[in-house]
């Protein structure tokens, strides 16, 4: 029996893709594909038009705050891997509050915390009780760290808790055990459910992603848009965030099989706002100033600002490496000009805009 021949796309069926009254899985391959590649501009005008019309003329900030950089993973392209040599250490209670203070003071109401995977120096206990800590100044309280229970979820969740960030990193089981080399992470199922498990306790909002550059990326991309489908036809009532990094530089020297071009970056964005268009798209510091001032509004409805990717690193230097490099250094003043020159409120909390007049 003859393998049926995949066709390719060609550039009429990107241009009906594009302008689908409702896209699916098949147009997103096709505005993923070749055929898409020379129709940017077009795509561009619709990606905005759909984030206009769900998201205003807002975007939504938020600031990381790294608890810890302790981790017991081996996770070949990770800064903070066990097996990489740098000074190791945790926030303690009066870290934490005079982080927490220095954020706040900068007008923020929306914070991520991050760890590394689960370590007896940075166990569960520890980021409950840091979530407390943050919930008690933010309204928004989000976490992006280990794999979880679904009870232990629930108990973020009344530790003050609003959502979990999580990214998949590789879509490719086999993949994803050769990148991660030991440690509980190494649980491919394990962490595939977790958002599901997070949703399930309570969670208002889960952020997935793919790490790209590990594997082919139009391939978990796909994957990527099916597992966001996924969680918001079963979890309907929450929200689903989709988040793009793109490995860049990291402690340990790791080279990415795939190495994804600013072009085809902005054709991926414009593609999942095109194909979901109500749904949150995020856009971290690891990008480029230029990159980001472009793809603000245009896809992205949410960024974060004046990153730190080591541990602590607002109130004071830091005193530990960085997980990855920040590609977009600019403070809270300049990265809001830069909105504001576009057209664009920045959203610091609920519905409060907020424009600093200093870092």
């Amino acid at each position: 029996m003859k393998a049926r021949r995949q066709l390719v796309p060609t550039p009429e069926q990107a241009l009906a893709a594009i302008a689908a009254p409702a896209p699916g899985v098949r147009e997103l391959q096709i505005l993923l594909s070749p055929a898409a590649a020379d129709l940017l501009e077009p795509m561009a005008r619709r990606a905005e038009q759909l984030t206009r019309r769900h998201f205003g003329r807002t975007i939504s900030l938020y600031v990381p705050l790294y608890l810890s950089n302790y981790c017991t993973g081996g996770c070949i392209y990770c800064g903070f891997a066990s097996d990489r040599e740098q000074p190791r250490r945790r926030l303690e209670k009066r870290d934490l509050a005079g982080e927490l203070k220095a954020l706040k003071a900068r007008g923020f109401d929306d914070v991520l915390l991050l760890t590394g995977e689960r370590t007896p120096e940075a166990d569960f206990g520890y980021l409950r009780d840091s979530v407390a800590a943050a919930a008690r100044r933010f309204h928004n309280v989000t976490v992006e760290s280990f794999a979880m229970t679904e009870r232990e979820y629930a108990e973020l969740i009344r530790a003050g808790c609003t959502g979990v960030t999580l990214y998949q990193e590789t879509y490719d089981p086999v993949l994803f055990r050769q990148l991660h080399r030991w440690g509980p992470k190494r649980n491919f199922q394990f962490r595939l459910e977790a958002p599901e498990r997070a949703l399930a306790a309570g969670l208002r909002t889960v952020g997935i992603g793919a790490l790209l550059g590990l594997a082919d990326p139009v391939s978990e991309a796909v994957h990527l848009y099916r597992h966001a489908e996924f969680l918001r036809k079963k979890h309907w009532q929450a929200g689903v965030l989709v988040s793009f990094p793109r490995i860049c530089a990291q402690r340990g020297g790791y080279r990415p099989r795939f190495t994804l071009s600013d072009a085809f970056l902005a054709q991926l964005i414009f593609a999942f706002r095109i194909c979901l268009p109500d749904v949150p798209l995020v856009l971290s510091t690891r990008e480029a100033p230029a990159f980001r001032d472009g793809m603000a509004g245009v896809g992205i409805s949410r960024m974060s600002v004046a990153s730190r990717t080591s541990v602590g690193g607002y109130r004071h230097a830091p005193s530990t490496g960085g997980q990855f490099e920040v590609n977009d250094a600019r403070g809270v003043r300049a990265f809001c000009q830069a909105l504001k020159k576009k057209g664009l409120e920045p959203v610091f909390k609920n519905w409060d805009s907020v424009f600093q007049e200093s870092d």
